[in-house]
């Protein structure tokens, strides 16, 4: 698996320099559109294709329960995660809503949900029945933080296969913001105070709480911020790691990876923390209100497409964001350029 995760190419920077080019011939004004003309050089310099595609995406929602959620982190119970699993196979969710508007292939995998589930359509690789509650012991071993990592390259190695272009990971697991929290502070060396919002919705005097858990669970279980796997085991999700498995095999893909929110974006750091070269093909689609998630996305060093005010996750922000990454290759492929129109240039 190791070897897997360390396959992954630089991005084509030539290719983007002639992305470049050919951007300058279109007609418009350089320049003039802006994030999307960025958009459209990342997305050649990550395929290494003149006129990339993004179309149909792959969206992945990775389910897990935490046994964190015993020291009352979240506003809802552990039972909901498993709730939620049913409402996205009878396609409820807003996820479900905004993969069927971008024509997305949809997955919702269990990687570690706390109780038995059946449906026809859902993918099990159950790991273990929710992590252990990190403040008294690890999360999870080592090998199953690998397995978990396993299962996300592998589902999305099968969506890749079967034609998709475009990855976007979701999750869904009561009180996954908490082990988040706890991987970006050990990462970021930032204060928990400073990471920890409301989450599903607590109120102040729970955040508190919340704030003390965390801090007292990182300095219990001493987790060695230069080695991935370790802080994933002892202050991590199965979601989380499953999420960072798939990014890991999008990058080895040369496809990009379209990054959700806070959690997804934790994920996002810890696949760049094992492999550099995976940082590149990432785009945050979206800024959360979670305040976290702007430590997360400075510490990958990208600039979010969009700020709605999302904190729900499980794809929703990059689902929505998604169309913005189509019109860059779009406006690639369909645009004239000033000698094929007629059109006079600038000159």
């Amino acid at each position: 698996m190791i070897e897997q995760l360390t396959a992954i190419q630089p991005v084509n920077k030539e290719k983007g320099k002639q992305v470049a080019q050919y951007i300058d011939t279109l007609t418009k004004p350089i320049g003039s559109l802006g994030r999307l003309e960025e958009l459209a050089i990342q997305l050649g310099e990550i395929t290494g294709e003149d006129f990339p595609t993004v179309t149909p995406p792959a969206v992945i929602t990775f389910a897990a329960d935490h046994g964190i959620v015993k020291e009352g982190v979240s506003a809802y119970p552990q039972e909901v995660t498993a709730q939620m699993v049913l409402n996205f196979l009878h396609g409820g969710a807003g996820i479900n809503v905004f993969s069927r508007q971008i024509g997305a292939k949809f997955e919702i995998v269990d990687v570690g949900v706390a109780s038995d589930m059946e449906h026809p359509g859902l993918t099990s690789k159950k790991v273990r029945y929710g992590t252990g509650n990190f403040l008294v012991e690890d999360a999870m071993t080592r090998d199953e933080v690998e397995q978990a990592l396993a299962v996300g390259y592998e589902r999305a190695q099968k969506m890749f296969d079967e034609g998709a272009k475009c990855l976007i990971v979701g999750e869904m697991g009561i009180g996954n913001t908490t082990p988040s929290s706890a991987i970006t502070a050990v990462l970021s060396g930032k204060d928990i105070t400073e990471l920890v919002g409301s989450g599903t919705g607590i109120d102040s005097e729970q955040i508190k709480h919340k704030q003390a858990v965390i801090k007292r669970s990182i300095e219990a279980r001493q987790a060695d911020p230069s080695d991935l796997i370790d802080l994933l085991a002892k202050l991590g999700g199965l979601e989380i790691a499953a999420m960072t498995g798939a990014m890991l095999a999008a990058a080895a893909n040369r496809l990009p990876i379209l990054l959700d929110g806070f959690i997804c974006t934790v994920s996002g750091l810890l696949a760049a923390g094992i492999n550099e070269n995976a940082r590149d093909y990432m785009i945050v689609g979206h800024r959360s209100v979670e305040i976290g998630h702007d430590v997360a996305i400075s510490l990958l060093g990208k600039k979010p497409l969009l700020d709605l005010g999302f904190r729900l996750g499980e794809g929703t922000g990059a689902a929505v964001a998604f169309p913005i990454l189509q019109s860059a290759t779009l406006m690639l492929k369909e645009m004239a350029t000033f000698a094929s129109a007629g059109v006079s240039g600038k000159e």
